[in-house]
């Protein structure tokens, strides 16, 4: 199922808490094409800066590491696995220390400078939906659709609060989340914003299944013979 009997990319980009990884999985299956996580491939960076105790600022140690570091996902029912350096790390990097160490680590030029390669070539060969902060501004430019994926910081933070398992209050993660908002517009390089081509769906008032039906219609009426 392709568009124009070629290959098609799908960017979906915004905050977190908002739904993109949900999302992302759901039209995926729907449209049976691959679905790259680029936030989880900085969050196996940070996991691994930790595990290797090295400080997430440029350094050699954090050259070495990108240099040597393997990064793959693997479909599992309805999950996808992370596995950093085969260490199956899906857990692991989605805890709140994960979220701020993520977040500094995604704002370190030599970081996005190893990874945006490795982000590109998954998506070489075959259709795909990216999730990400920088999806269709940085890594995929010329993506045939792009969303831009928004709500509300309350709304976020409750959908948050119920994927993570650690005892958390409501305003504890709102604050993250809005430090973490703050963080990821503000940064120098690859800053989170919507691309000017991009489509914004709010889905404060939404759930996941009329996300996906709206972004499943744009792209239909965008690619009418992927409906064949």
């Amino acid at each position: 199922m392709t568009p124009r009997n070629k290959n098609f990319i799908i960017t979906i980009d915004g905050p977190s808490g908002a739904g993109k990884s949900t999302v992302s999985k759901k039209i995926a299956a729907r449209l049976n094409i691959s679905y790259i996580d680029t936030g989880a491939m900085y969050r196996a960076v940070a996991w691994a800066t930790l595990k290797q105790e090295i400080a997430p600022a440029e350094s050699a140690e954090l050259e070495q590491l990108l240099r040597n570091i393997k990064i793959r996902f693997q479909a599992a029912a309805e999950k996808n696995l992370v596995f950093c350096n085969e260490q199956e790390i899906t857990a692991a990097i989605r805890t709140p220390q994960m979220d701020k160490l993520a977040s500094v680590v995604s704002g370190i030029p030599l970081v996005r400078k190893a990874l945006l390669p490795l982000q590109r070539e998954a998506a070489k060969d075959c259709s795909a939906i990216i999730d990400g902060r920088d999806a269709g501004t940085v890594i995929f430019p010329d993506a045939d659709l792009k969303i831009y994926l928004d709500a509300d910081i309350s709304a976020r933070a409750q959908r948050r609060l119920k994927e993570q398992a650690a005892a958390l209050d409501l305003q504890s993660v709102s604050k993250a989340l809005a430090d973490r908002d703050a963080a990821d517009s503000s940064r120098a390089q690859a800053p989170l914003r919507r691309a000017a081509d991009a489509i914004l769906i709010d889905s404060t008032n939404l759930d996941i299944d009329e996300v996906c039906e709206e972004i499943l219609t744009r792209f239909f009426a965008r690619f009418p013979e992927s409906r064949l």
